[in-house]
């Protein structure tokens, strides 16, 4: 009989992965070595994120078969090669002083690695914590969210003593071994298997874990209405997120009238919070449900983004940004419990990548959206107005899907009671 493996311990390998391609957040690092050495326009450099980020969406999605037929321990070690190899290739393009080159490997092989590794274990890992879902998609997605407060300054420290090209070398390889290392502790839960005392405690009424709404194929879940109402809330939070983060510290100079370094400390801080969100959020999610945390979400930030404009006190400013950014990361952590919940874990992985196709557009959609104004409008205000008409939006969705909610929740109580019935009458 073989061994189950420690659930914990899958959770450590999991955020291995997501801690190794979350270092793509740290990748502001780069841009003034960049625009120093080879003469390349800030836009210009980041360009290669915002292609890595549309290929992390869409990657995902056409992925998410794969890692559901292969298992997470082959796609685990798939990202790594892919990530591996775009993080070292960009090296390469930096020797050549090559923007096309860097945008081939860093943009589309990287961002092909980064939507891989980051669904690769998220599936997994709902099947491992049916108790703790939002605990332990948390944990993995955390280690997203905090990776840039390692990587940031180890990039930094490297670009001073080796140079750029020698640290995209560096960190290539150093990616692509904690990946394939985190990779081999990877794999499903035993067919049957569930956690100690799981059972007997629902036998006993000691704990009381809800059944999934549905069983559904990807293919089946994106013909519901649902699951489109899960990609608009996505959207919608990640939307605006993004564009927060793009502009944190000239808006903070703007409307809380803050200095250069003031603001750059709160950027460095936002990072916490992006983090600590994931974690806190999906956690409470175990307790108050996902669809009552998105409810909130939406609450809080239509309330913060209301209030940004008029927010001309730096303490207050930065808790509604700090708020934010809590929520940002937390929906990020919440959808994947939130999916197992609505479609059931037969294919959660090839769903977990259709939604993330949101995070695609998204980021595209934020700055670019929030640019457009702002240009327009030289002010930051009407945008934070716009924005909160969005929330308002994405908070009557959140209530909406609710009726969703109970209309699955009647049938499977039926289903339940004609199941019994059936039973009582063949005894």
């Amino acid at each position: 009989m073989n061994k189950v493996k420690n659930r914990w311990l899958i959770a450590t390998a999991a955020v291995g992965i997501h801690i190794s391609i979350g270092s793509a957040y740290a990748w502001s690092v780069f841009t003034k070595p960049m625009v120093a050495q080879y003469g390349w326009e800030t836009t210009e450099i980041s360009l290669a994120f915002s292609i890595a980020i549309f290929c992390l969406g869409f990657s995902a999605a056409f992925m998410g078969r794969f890692v559901e037929k292969q298992g997470p321990r082959k796609s685990g070690m798939l990202a790594a090669l892919f990530f591996g190899i775009g993080v070292a290739g960009s090296g390469l393009a930096t020797t050549y002083e090559s923007l096309y080159m860097l945008y081939l490997f860093y943009g589309i092989i990287g961002g092909i690695g980064l939507g891989i590794g980051y669904i690769a274990p998220v599936s997994t890992l709902v099947k491992w914590f049916p108790d703790r879902r939002g605990l332990a998609t948390g944990l993995a997605i955390m280690g997203f969210g905090f990776a840039a407060l390692l990587s940031g300054p180890a990039a930094a420290a490297f670009i001073h003593s080796i140079g750029i090209s020698n640290t995209f070398y560096l960190l290539g390889a150093i990616y692509f071994i904690v990946m394939t290392l985190s990779a081999q502790y990877l794999a499903p839960p035993p067919e049957g298997w569930a956690p100690k005392g799981f059972v007997n405690n629902q036998q006993h009424g000691k704990k009381q874990i809800k059944q999934d709404l549905s069983e559904l194929t990807a293919n089946e879940a994106i013909k519901t209405r649902r699951f489109w109402m899960l990609w608009f809330m996505l959207f919608i939070n990640v939307t605006c997120g993004i564009a927060i983060i793009s502009v944190a510290s000239p808006m903070a100079q703007e409307i809380a009238k803050m200095s250069a370094l003031a603001a750059a400390a709160m950027v460095g801080i936002m990072g916490l919070f992006n983090g600590g969100g994931r974690l806190g959020w999906a956690s409470l999610s175990d307790y108050i449900g996902r669809p009552n945390v998105y409810t909130v979400f939406f609450i809080i930030q239509v309330i913060a983004f209301f209030m940004l404009p008029f927010a001309e006190n730096a303490i207050l400013f930065q808790v509604l940004i700090f708020a934010i950014l809590t929520c940002y990361g937390g929906g990020f952590a919440s959808i994947p419990a939130y999916i197992g919940d609505m479609f059931g874990t037969k294919q959660l992985g090839a769903i977990h990548g259709y939604i993330l196709t949101a995070w695609a557009m998204a980021g595209i959609a934020g700055p670019l959206l929030l640019s457009l104004i702002y240009d327009t409008t030289k002010s930051y205000n009407l945008t934070m107005i716009i924005f909160g008409g969005l929330f308002m939006f994405a908070l009557f969705i959140s209530i909406w899907i609710r009726a969703d909610i109970r209309k699955l929740k009647r049938q499977l109580q039926y289903e339940k009671s004609r199941h019994t019935s059936l039973v009582s009458d063949m005894q």
